[in-house]
């Protein structure tokens, strides 16, 4: 699909900017394309925003794991007194130590405990991934239902017009005497129910608008200007095979990437807590200056220093069968993370398939309501010229406009509805941010 997600890349934050856009408190006044909606809503979404911290939490849970190839080192100091006799002794002090103590060998199991903190802040990356995607995908559906709502808007204003033409021309024919009262009671009834659908459409509207805004955490009663999408897509070359979506999936939905790095990482845990069995062999060194007896009276007193240098081995005998249980149940994770993997690679087909089969039929479904449309657009100015040289009849001409208000609805919802079938296809192959700016 090297064409079919151009307007869905969406996330450059070079192509608008709002000076602290996480701070204002109004829309910005000028008209917003899709891009800068979903932008400025990146940068204002509470959910994204938690998502990254976690994903700083385990980056710095990562970079822990690498202390264990490293030294540690302590210098200590000490002072002390006595009670005694009901009184405190003067203080006394030993001099200061500094020890220093390294892992030499363990069998591997700092290497897996690192490169099981590495598969976790890998898992963390595609879930936040998969946070922003969902959330853009969001953002898409209400700005699509937006401009579905406004376009249901100005439809019910053309119909308004339509039913307003049809009242004055019954009126003035039953005036004229060539129409019956039935014929201006019947347009009274369709321009009545034509400004009411008009006011329900509106509503619908300024309920969109809202959802829209509230998405991107501004209240709701605030009012947002938005650019409508262009008119021509949907052509066959912009459609990939769904072998070729499936591929595509594997290699970039976060789920997926997720599910195998938490695989990775109960492999890496699981061999940790076998070696846990393992003896482990570390060196240490030691430095400190101690306080020299007196010799004789008067005798100063002087710090003398003292070291030590030594190897250690030591290897668990009985935990109390802690670390046995421990090695089990990350082998029974590891099985549970292989098996968990399967799984999500499953859904994740079947989202591909179902995504791909929707928006082709929503393309489908888009030829045909232009068609309708035609057809009753066409429909409707040949019988209001029929019922203008009484040729046909008042319910003739309603029924006409009935249907045009119909197909237009229709081909709004079918028009709007494609563009989130394509998003869904986006999200499904986890390539919502794809070739922005491409065409």
């Amino acid at each position: 699909m090297r064409k079919l997600f151009v307007l869905l890349g969406l996330i450059p934050m070079s192509a608008f900017a709002v000076d602290n856009c996480a701070n204002i408190t109004a829309v910005p006044e000028q008209s917003l394309s899709i891009q800068e909606v979903v932008e400025l809503g990146l940068c204002r979404n509470p959910q994204t925003a938690s998502a990254y911290a976690n994903l700083r939490a385990q980056r710095f849970n990562k970079n822990k794991s690498y202390a264990n190839y490293l030294p540690n080192v302590r210098a200590s100091y000490s002072f002390s007194t006595s009670y005694e006799r009901d009184d405190f002794d003067d203080w006394s002090h030993s001099g200061p130590s500094i020890s220093a103590s390294y892992l030499l060998f363990d069998f591997g199991k700092r290497l897996s405990d690192l490169n099981q903190s590495i598969a976790t802040y890998r898992a963390a990356g595609f879930d936040y991934d998969e946070t922003v995607q969902n959330y853009v995908y969001s953002v898409i559906g209400a700005y699509y239902e937006l401009l579905n709502a406004d376009a249901d808007v100005k439809s019910a204003e053309s119909a308004l017009k339509v039913a307003k033409t049809a009242n004055e021309t019954a009126s003035k024919k039953f005036k004229a005497g060539a129409v019956a009262k039935a014929d201006v009671l019947k347009s009274e009834t369709t321009l009545a129910s034509s400004e009411l659908s008009l006011e329900r459409a509106k509503n619908n509207r300024e309920i969109a608008k809202g959802t829209l805004l509230t998405k991107l955490s501004f209240p709701a009663d605030q009012d947002i200007k938005i650019l409508d999408m262009p008119s021509t897509f949907g052509s066959d070359a912009e459609s990939d095979s769904i072998d070729e979506l499936i591929s595509i999936a594997q290699q970039k939905r976060p789920d997926l990437l997720r599910a195998a790095a938490n695989k990775d990482a109960a492999w890496h845990r699981r061999n940790s807590s076998l070696l846990t069995f393992m003896p482990s062999i570390s060196a240490s060194a030691s430095m400190g200056w101690d306080k020299h007896a007196r010799t004789g009276i008067g005798a100063p007193e002087a710090d003398t220093p003292n070291g030590t240098i030594g190897i250690s081995i030591s290897m668990p005998i009985f935990t109390g069968f802690s670390n046995f249980y421990s090695a089990r149940s990350a082998a029974a994770s590891y099985e549970a993370a292989k098996e968990s993997e399967r799984n999500v690679s499953n859904n994740a087909m079947m989202d591909v398939f179902s995504a791909y089969q929707n928006y082709k039929t929503a393309r489908t479904v888009l030829s045909q309501t232009e068609t309708l449309l035609k057809s009753a657009t066409e429909s409707e100015r040949v019988t209001s010229g029929m019922y203008k040289v009484g040729r046909a009849t008042m319910l003739d001409w309603q029924t006409a406009q009935s249907e045009l208000v119909n197909a237009q609805q229709q081909n709004n919802a079918a028009k709007y509805d494609l563009y989130v079938k394509r998003a869904a296809v986006a999200l499904a192959i986890g390539d919502i941010k794809s070739e922005l700016g491409d065409e």
